[in-house]
């Protein structure tokens, strides 16, 4: 359902924000770009929603090519902006009927698409009336009465508080069990790409540098690791656990904590920790995480970054 190919955005100045990007969906899948602001996300989303124009490459939405045949490639997708593009002096049902109207099709599935985003009592109301949360659903919805096949959500929670984005998450998980539709999103929530996606692409510096399902990207670092912190210098902390084969290739750290994929049983590995006799100031064991994963491979935490 999306093809892309050595995509690549060079602006002005020569600042690259997509690097020759390769990855495809399948059709129902639902596909997370997961990493920090600037990573290259949204850019990726502009050029794939004809908003932005690629330097290179090629990206196809249903065998529709972007650059050459944008109308068709619109024709078979919608994008959820982060910004809100609704009419707040407007009420629910005609932002609804008005977009139903601007792309041709018939009025009759705003109430469906109102109830299954669960704000079908809500429509007669102003938007300006609305919560952030009740907005967000709104363009969604709003983004599905063209009945796309492809549906793009671009930071879809950003700026809601933790309970409203819980719900809306709650909403999405299900639009994704009940229909056939395609879904790209972006987002640097490690908890909507672990709920959501079926696999995810994790970007940094407008790279790919990691693409596989959130499970087997875990896998990786094994079934557990230890998180230990020092008072004193990471890196000569990690030097010498490696030197005496208690961390391994796959060991990582940023500042005073390290991360240690385990091989070995973990009493194991935390007596030979302390034989060593590091300045040791916390230890604990736990399972991996996708920020683990992002770590591991760019040095910085997806929270910090973004």
């Amino acid at each position: 359902m999306i093809e892309v190919e050595a995509l690549t955005k060079v602006y002005p100045g020569g600042v690259e924000a997509v690097r020759e990007i390769d990855f495809a969906v399948e059709p129902g899948e639902v596909f997370g770009l997961l990493g920090p602001n600037g990573a290259g996300k949204s850019t990726t989303i502009g050029m794939l929603t004809t908003t932005v124009a690629p330097t290179s490459g090629t990206a196809r939405l249903a065998g529709h090519d972007v650059a050459t045949d944008p109308l068709a490639a619109r024709s078979v997708s919608s994008v959820v902006f982060q910004e809100s593009v609704v009419d707040r002096s407007l009420t629910g049902r005609r932002n609804l009927e008005l977009h139903a109207r601007l792309w041709g099709t018939r009025s009759a599935p705003v109430e469906g698409h109102a109830a299954a985003l669960g704000i079908a009592d809500l429509l007669d109301r102003p938007v300006g009336t609305y919560s952030g949360g009740q907005r967000r659903r709104l363009e969604i919805a709003r983004a599905l009465v063209s009945e796309p096949s492809v549906l793009f959500l671009d930071e879809p929670t950003v700026g809601l508080d933790p309970l409203i984005r819980y719900e809306l998450l709650d909403v999405l998980a299900g639009l994704c069990d009940r229909s056939d539709l395609t879904l790209l999103l972006t987002t640097h929530y490690l908890d909507e790409a672990e709920r959501l996606c079926d696999r995810v692409a994790i970007m940094h510096e407008g790279r790919i540098v990691a693409l596989d399902t959130p499970a087997a990207l875990r896998a990786q670092l094994g079934e557990e690791l230890i998180e230990l912190r020092v008072d004193g210098d990471g890196d000569d902390a990690l030097a010498a656990l490696c030197e005496h084969g208690v961390a391994g290739p796959d060991a990582f750290v940023v500042g005073s904590t390290l991360t240690l994929p385990l091989s070995q049983n973990p009493t194991d590995a935390i007596a030979e920790i302390r034989e060593l006799g590091l300045p040791v100031t916390s230890l604990s064991t736990r399972r991996p995480t996708l920020d683990d994963v992002y770590l591991r491979l760019t040095g910085g935490r997806l929270a910090e970054a973004a």
